[in-house]
């Protein structure tokens, strides 16, 4: 798995959105639109959404914990690069 572009946002505006990244699978399916967010505990991933006929944004890509931590780590150090 590899990050295959990642757009920097500017935070001079306050928002709590530091990037949009897409991720290469090792089977070279590549995912899109993964973002980076600032949280109270520092940067994390945030998967692709969409919003359901409830209103609510529900995730459509499902990453196990393992995969999400190891995503996660790489996101973070493509950014501070």
């Amino acid at each position: 798995m590899k990050i295959v572009r990642m757009n920097k946002l500017d935070q001079s505006g306050g928002g709590k959105l530091t990037a949009f990244f897409d991720i290469e699978t090792n089977d070279e399916i590549i995912i899109k639109g993964f973002r980076l967010v600032t949280g109270s505990n520092g940067l994390f991933i945030s998967s692709p959404d969409e919003k359901g006929k409830d209103g609510k944004y529900y995730d459509t890509v499902i990453l196990p914990k393992e995969m999400k931590q190891q995503l996660e780590k790489m996101a973070i150090e493509e950014y501070n690069k």
